[in-house]
This record gives structure tokens, sequence and C-alpha cells, in this order.
């Protein structure tokens, strides 16, 4: 399955918080799925809807070995999350070629909509945890490089500027 182009920094788009999602039907499983296809295509081990342009509160995660076991989530929202923290190079194929070392709680409890238009909850650790953070903030407007102090950001965004000359 092909995927729509990924969303480019530094556009608009990605500094947007994305729109909550009102209902599943037919139509958010089918951009769920293209969301799925873009995750494998990279390999990544999560995407938010945004990333491609579709401005809904949409994500999706797969931190398995095995892949094929991708959550989907609608308006996700962390409801806990631990006081121990995990470090973890994170990087976007909105900003290619560069990455950064991000802490982030080690485990979050995090709030979402279903396939089925159910609310659940569910405890993600490790990369899991990490892959649902960075993609909030993605749903929120935030990249993971927000996260980093102003010196560390601005060496990182001058990296990547070389890197697309």
């Amino acid at each position: 399955m092909s995927h729509r182009p990924f969303v480019m920094w530094p556009d608009k788009r990605l500094r947007t918080p994305a729109a909550p999602v009102e209902e599943i039907g037919d139509e958010t499983r089918a951009i769920w799925d293209e969301m799925i296809a873009a995750m494998e295509a990279m390999p990544g081990v999560g995407l938010a809807a945004v990333q491609l342009g579709i401005m809904q509160r949409l994500a999706v995660v797969d931190a398995s070995e095995a892949r094929g076991q991708a959550v989907r989530m609608a308006n996700p929202e962390v409801l806990h999350a631990s006081v121990q923290m995990r470090e973890h190079d994170e990087a976007s194929p909105n900003l290619p070629g560069v990455a950064a070392t991000i802490s982030r709680p080690r485990a979050v409890t995090v709030r979402y909509l279903d396939e089925a238009g159910e609310w659940r909850e569910r405890d993600f650790v490790g990369l899991w945890a990490t892959s649902v953070q960075h993609q909030i903030d993605h749903l929120n407007g935030r990249m993971y490089f927000d996260r980093l102090s102003k010196l560390k950001r601005d060496r990182l965004l001058a990296r990547a500027r070389k890197l697309g000359r």
C-alpha cells in the first residue's frame, strides 16, 4: 500500500495541534492503514497522522520485534507517567538525516479511542512508551527536538539545513 508523502520541516502543519476525532469509521480505519504502511516503509516504530499532513489526532505505534502488532489510537492522551526516565535516540521522517537523544518517562498510561470507537486505557513501557509520547507530541504540534536545550536544538536544525542543501 502506498502512502502520502511526509510533510517536511518547517511546514507549519508540524507546529499545529491536530483536531480531535469525533467518531471512528471506515475513513479513519483507512487512514490508520495508510499510516501503518508509511511507518513500515520508514521503517519506524510509530507515526502520527500530522506527519502525513492529515490534521487529525490519530497515531499508530508498533515497537514489537515481530512487527504486525500496531496499536491504532485516536485522541491519545497520557494519564500517568512514571517518574523513572528513559533515554532514547529519536528522529523523524519529517526532518531526515538527524537524530537526538531524548529523555522521556519510561512508562505511561494512555487513554485513547480504539478501532471499534471504544475508550481504552493501556500501559506502555520502554520503546513503546517513548514512541507513544513522541506521537502525542506530534499531535500537539511539537517535534522531538523541542525537548532539547536551545543550544542543542539550534545545532540539530543547523545540521539538518546543511544536509538539505
